[in-house]
């Protein structure tokens, strides 16, 4: 059977039009393109099979499978939109407005049923950041944020509240994904010197001593974001604070915490010091990877005993996308970054392709998991706009400029359902009849008139660390026997060690030094000891060095001055 047809909408200061494909890129001529310039919100339904705009005037709701406008509301003013899981409920959401003489507002918040046409609630909503309820994947459960509770309704009736958690001021919430039983994480501020925590339950089990299915407390967060698996049974928690104040970063500080729905939980512990920039879960549930420390940043793959995986090193990245089948991991540096990304096979660790992407404000997976898009977007950055569709093996597909005196302001893909798209075998030769990206010729730095016509000394602030397979240490406790029997081993591998590193030494005094009698001058003896000592060391870092490792500087300088020091010696020992 043909893969369905893959649609992308492209919104900017021209208007909305809709794009078909890969493999093939052409217009979607069903859609008639919309030219107004006000349109300033549009999005897909979860499934993609509807889709919504506001021009200005109206909101429009178009199947996509026939381009069959459903509904149009009068709603101008909308600056957000999101339907619900099953496409029952259509939330929208205008900017608050307050009366004269401080009147309240009405509401500007509303609930639509797709089905009818008809508003079927309105609420107060002030705040845009977490303006839109919640639903539970069959729509069973909806949830919304209220004056420091969350208030829970049933099978979208919403004149009736039917349970709430009020948690000592719960200031944040997620529901869990999936058709499993809906699951919530709720996030409670720390005050007065008590910690913050993050709290999971099982709905509607808010109440008693042994309701709560795992809790994780800790200090040192302004601010949470909770992210969900995609089977709904373990929470990444990324807590930060706006301050530094050991004044490191300005970044402020980060930390992550692992929760799981059977009770275990944990901090995950990060080999480097710096921001977290990113943390993504895969597919697969099982697996997620962190983008952390200063630059350049490292990127290590956990699993869910939160034990590293695999590093990938480091590299200039402060973002990570796994493909929606899990099985392709790209590492990105955008925004003041270059662009430069890398595509990573994962299941056998293999870098498949570093293409570049100049510029780039936004990056998503195409849902068939074998293209991307990227692209330059206001108000982010105002120039050059326009977008790029990838292959993951690096070549260009597809890519457009927008016209001079013209803004891009959104792209985004049809989603579909899970399954839609299986993984194909992953390849790592760009594709026949696609474009070959362009290499991209990094900006020059800067350097004084005096400096221009002389060599360029390059140097490096830092060694790039390269990737690497990591074993998880064991954790179980060592039983006395073994613990002897380590101790043995290791105290015998150390006496190997040692006598190899002093065979060498040997030979070097035995060709420069035959009679190694003392000389009767306790003043000379103790010289000849220090220039042994350091004859000693050299010899050691040129075994180094033959092994393939990279010596420092001052190490090199070393190794220099054998020859200095064997002349010494030699004048030493014969009394000169």
């Amino acid at each position: 059977m043909a893969p369905p047809m893959l649609l992308l909408a492209v919104r900017g200061s021209d208007g909305i039009h809709l794009i078909q494909g890969p493999p093939k890129i052409t217009n979607f001529d069903s859609f008639q393109r919309e030219c107004s310039k006000y349109c300033k919100i549009s999005a897909f339904s979860k499934d993609g099979k509807l889709f919504a705009w506001c021009n200005g005037e109206v909101i429009n709701i178009m199947s996509t499978a026939d381009s069959k406008l459903l509904h149009t509301f009068d709603l101008p003013k909308v600056v957000s939109l999101e339907f619900s899981p099953k496409n029952t409920i259509l939330a929208t959401w205008q900017t608050y407005t307050t009366g004269k003489d401080g009147v309240a507002g009405v509401p500007n918040l509303q609930l639509y049923d797709l089905k009818t046409g008809k508003c079927v609630k309105s609420f107060i909503q002030k705040k845009m950041e977490n303006w839109s309820p919640s639903w539970s994947e069959d729509e069973k459960v909806c949830a919304r944020s209220v004056n420091n509770e969350v208030h829970f309704f049933e099978n979208n009736n919403f004149d009736t509240i039917v349970n709430k958690l009020h948690l000592q001021k719960v200031s944040d919430f997620e529901l869990s994904p999936g058709d499993h039983p809906c699951k919530v994480a709720c996030y409670v501020p720390g005050s007065k010197g008590a910690p913050s925590f993050v709290r999971l339950y099982q709905y509607p089990n808010f109440t008693g001593p042994t309701s709560a299915l795992a809790n994780k407390s800790f200090f040192k967060a302004d601010r949470v974001t909770m992210l969900w698996n995609s089977k709904g049974t373990a929470v990444l928690v990324t807590a930060s604070t706006d301050v530094d104040k050991t004044g490191a970063s300005y970044y402020g500080e980060q930390t992550l915490h692992y929760i799981a729905a059977n009770g275990e939980s944990a901090a995950v512990q990060l080999p480097k010091n710096g921001p977290i920039y990113d943390v993504v879960w895969n597919k697969n549930a099982t697996e997620f990877c962190v983008v952390y420390g200063f630059m350049p940043a490292k990127a290590t793959v956990f699993n869910l005993k939160c034990d590293p995986i695999f590093d990938f090193g480091t590299g200039p990245r402060n973002a990570a996308f796994y493909s929606p089948q899990g099985h392709i991991l790209v590492l990105a540096g955008f925004g003041n970054l270059r662009g430069q990304m890398e595509v990573w096979d994962v299941k056998n660790y293999k870098l498949i392709s570093k293409p570049t992407a100049s510029d780039a404000t936004f990056f998503s997976w195409c849902p068939n998991g074998e293209h991307f898009i990227t692209a330059t977007c206001s108000p982010r950055l105002r120039v050059g706009n326009g977008y790029k569709i990838w292959h993951y093996t690096g070549s260009i597909l597809h890519k457009y400029d927008v016209p001079d005196n013209t803004e891009l302001w959104q792209v985004s893909w049809q989603p579909f359902a899970e399954g839609v798209f299986p993984a194909k075998p992953i390849v790592y030769q760009p594709v026949a009849g696609e474009i070959p990206a362009e290499e991209s010729k990094p900006a020059q730095a800067y350097r004084p008139p005096a400096l221009r016509n002389k060599p360029v000394t390059s140097y490096k602030l830092h060694e790039d660390e390269p990737p690497q397979s990591t074993k998880p240490q064991s954790t179980l406790p060592m039983s006395k026997a073994a613990l002897k029997n380590q101790k043995k081993r290791e105290a015998k591998k150390a006496a190997k060690q040692e006598a190899k590193v002093d065979e060498p030494v040997l030979q070097i005094n035995q060709d420069i030094a035959p009679n190694t009698a003392t000389s009767g001058d306790p003043e000379t003896d103790k010289k000849i000891k220090n220039l042994k000592k350091k004859l000693k060391a050299i010899d050691q870092l040129k075994e180094l060095q033959a092994s393939g490792k990279l010596l420092e500087k001052n190490q090199i300088e070393k190794m220099q001055k054998e020859d200095t020091l064997l002349k010494e010696l030699e004048d030493l020992e014969l009394g000169v």
